[in-house]
């Protein structure tokens, strides 16, 4: 049973013992490790977890998060204390008030302000386990800000970064793209779960190909099938989410049944009564409902995406990986064998691209997705292994 312990703030509660000779490793996230919804930093965390002492640090939180929908709210009472979660160490930082792009650029100024003084890390439990890890892991967003006062700490330290997106495409302050412009080459190793991201990198020797995983053993996870009798879509996610799709969709396939999982939106008014709608729901809670799905829904609402995501996308690895075909727009099915592109607002289009899923002209091709386990050995070691080399 997962269990969450306060501990005192005190950071000598926190020092490693000499005799430990094991690993220790931190990673700077926007993220908590504690949230329901799971992202790639999770998983991988959840891998340093067996490897070594891992402690987890949850960066921009403020009174201001509660403006923003911030998924970390619900968390908001363990702030600003050190908990335990799954055998990893975790902090939830909050301040006052935290450092964002404000783009004016008649603010710049005081946003550079803020992110000078964000960076300079002026809480105890962050400047201890950083004095204490061996390897730290920064993970795109604001976390590179801190990499001065990591090497003025602890010089010594390992330091990867996960390009989990672009910077540019999560639209992050000129303060922080200032930064890993300036810091890009002095990092240990650049993990990119997509090439389509060395583009976006500045420096190049230091890049490895590390593509998001999953865990295997979910296969045997995702069991029984929550559906009846019947064909069953499944959506899972918020991401671009486009809720016109299923308008479309669902007059046209009265008899699919369309499950939507956390989509951030209530019910459309032109959905029919084959759209079932539920809220966020528990990773692990979604396996069945994906497993047994006879179409996977990618419901972008834009074409105006970076490549990458062709790539990353997380409901999409899990649709390959339990040989579910995939429905999304062209741009992301690209050339994806088990993908079924569409052409977004065109009701005709889906249902083509629905008809060509439900009857493939061949088989599914079976995808290899990696387990987090191999994603973190070649996140840690990538000169290891020959699939980590990027041909520039």
């Amino acid at each position: 049973m997962n269990t969450f312990s306060t501990f005192q703030s005190d950071v000598t509660e926190t020092k490693l013992s000499k005799e430990d000779d094991k690993p220790v490793f931190l990673v700077l996230s926007a993220h908590d490790y504690r949230s329901p919804r799971k992202a790639n930093i999770h998983f991988i965390t959840s891998e340093l977890a067996k490897r070594g002492r891992t402690r987890f640090f949850s960066l921009r939180y403020s009174h201001l998060s509660k403006y923003t929908s911030d998924p970390r709210l619900s968390l908001d009472y363990a702030a600003n204390q050190i908990g335990l979660y799954q055998g990893v160490e975790c902090y939830l930082w909050k301040t006052r008030i935290h450092p964002f792009n404000t783009r004016r650029r008649w603010l710049r100024p005081l946003e550079t302000l803020m992110y000078n003084w964000y960076s300079q890390g002026y809480n105890p439990v962050l400047r201890s386990w950083i004095q204490e890890a061996t390897v730290i892991l920064l993970e795109s967003g604001v976390a590179p800000v801190f990499f001065d006062l990591i090497k003025a700490l602890n010089p010594v330290a390992k330091i990867l970064y996960r390009a989990s997106d672009a910077l540019e495409t999560i639209n992050v302050a000129e303060y922080i793209n200032k930064t890993f412009a300036r810091i890009a080459g002095e990092i240990n190793t650049i993990a990119l779960p997509s090439k389509a991201l060395a583009e976006t990198i500045p420096s190049k020797h230091n890049l490895a190909f590390v593509p998001h995983g999953i865990d295997h053993s979910v296969a045997a996870q995702a069991d029984p099938s929550p559906y009846g009798d019947g064909i069953h879509a499944v959506s899972v996610g918020s991401m671009l989410f486009d809720p016109d799709f299923f308008v479309h969709a669902a007059k046209r396939f009265p008899d699919i049944t369309f499950h939507i999982i956390g989509s951030g939106q209530s019910s459309h008014p032109d959905y029919g009564n084959n759209v079932k709608i539920y809220g966020e729901m528990p990773f692990a809670k979604t396996l069945c409902y994906i497993k047994h799905a006879h179409l996977g829904i990618a419901p972008y609402s834009s074409d105006n995406m970076p490549a990458y995501l062709r790539d990353t996308s997380m409901k999409l690895i899990q649709y390959d990986f339990f040989e579910v075909p995939a429905i999304c727009p062209f741009f992301i099915a690209a050339d994806y064998p088990n993908r079924f592109g569409y052409h977004i607002g065109d009701g005709d289009s889906i249902a083509r691209a629905i008809n060509r899923a439900l009857h493939p002209s061949q088989p599914l091709v079976a995808q290899r997705v990696l387990s987090w386990s191999e994603v973190t050995e070649r996140m840690l070691t990538p000169q290891l292994f020959r699939d980590t080399e990027m041909s520039l």
